[in-house]
């Protein structure tokens, strides 16, 4: 395995208990860790920056100081209400995990859902929104189309991992998420530390002390790369406390998921729908695009090739998603 740990090293791999280089207390004591982050960060900056004319500059404002930012009545009022009864409409092929108690039902945007709602694929082509995901993302590649479903409170003792606060990986990558049903403040809110996207000193610093940690003795999603945080590392790195977006149905929000957020608390069980996105690349790659698999007429195929292909292969890469047969997004969560 030696070669392929090896190769790893510049990919988007971060998983300290798979890769025995990545999680080498040794090597991360040398700066390891520490120099692939900064090494991620640089390369993702200079992309952004060729990507920056394109952006609205009260949106690309808002991400760079935030991390994230949020669009209000992102589709024209008018038009709203029925792209979002199409949406909840639709029947296709479901896939659903489980995580502690919460289960997410997902919908591919794919082929058969263009057909059926050409509404959406114009929303989704929208040359504004494209511009932004690019640049959240820090590539000019097509994010992966979801319509997700979530549902919280179902009957487990389990807590749901997504309620703590957390980075998905050691660089940048793309999530939003077009809410179809109002968010009020106390039923599970996307949840953002403002600031915490920034490369600073401070967050250097945190990433260098946390690769020492012997990744057999912490919990295990740090572990795999997607490090938990807590309120005392907040204020070491000199952040906020973590911000709460209740915000109304027709909301765009995307993200950069190096920053550091969850899953807000609720108070009840909810379900709530949503045009989910995600973006996530080799931040080692110096090129903007370049992705044969972002080319129209491809780009819709790929999570239907991505599941099948798990499926395929469940017994290497494994498979959460567990199909449930043709659904709808608000049917009843099995």
């Amino acid at each position: 395995m030696s070669p392929i740990w090896i190769f790893q090293l510049g990919t988007s791999a971060k998983s300290f208990l798979d890769n025995p280089l990545l999680g080498s207390q040794r090597l991360n004591r040398l700066g390891l860790h520490r120099l692939r982050v900064r090494i991620a960060g640089a390369l993702c900056d200079w992309r952004r920056r060729r990507l920056a004319r394109k952006v609205r500059k009260d949106w690309r404002e808002a991400f760079d100081r935030d991390g994230y930012v949020a669009i209000e009545n992102v589709i024209p009022a008018e038009q709203f209400p029925k792209l979002r009864e199409a949406i909840l409409g639709y029947e296709g092929e479901a896939r659903e995990m489980r995580q502690g108690d919460a289960i997410t039902r997902r919908l591919a945007i794919d082929p058969a859902m263009f057909r059926s709602i050409p509404e959406l694929r114009r929303l989704l082509g929208r040359a504004d929104l494209k511009a932004l995901f690019h640049y959240v993302a820090g590539f000019r590649i097509e994010p992966l189309h979801y319509v997700q479903t979530i549902v919280t409170h179902d009957a487990s003792n389990e807590a749901d991992p997504q309620e703590s606060l957390h980075a998905d990986a050691f660089h940048s990558s793309l999530k939003s998420w077009l809410f179809l049903n109002p968010v009020p403040a106390d039923e599970a809110p996307f949840t953002f530390v403002p600031g915490s996207h920034r490369l600073n000193k401070a967050r250097l610093d945190w990433e260098y002390r946390r690769s020492l940690s012997d990744p057999l003795a912490i919990d295990r999603l740090s572990a795999r790369g997607s490090p938990r945080v807590r309120e005392s590392d907040l204020a070491e790195m000199g952040l906020p406390q973590p911000r709460p977006l209740a915000v109304a149905a027709n909301t765009l929000v995307v993200a950069d998921t190096l920053g550091f957020h969850a899953r807000g608390g609720s108070v009840r069980p909810i379900e709530r729908v949503e045009i989910w996105s995600y973006s996530r690349r080799n931040p080692f790659l110096p090129w903007l695009g370049g992705d044969p698999l972002s080319l129209p007429g491809l780009a819709e195929r790929r999570i239907g090739w991505l599941w099948r292909l798990r499926d395929r292969f469940e017994n290497v890469a494994g498979q959460p998603w567990r199909s449930v047969g043709q659904r709808r997004a608000v049917d009843a969560l099995d």
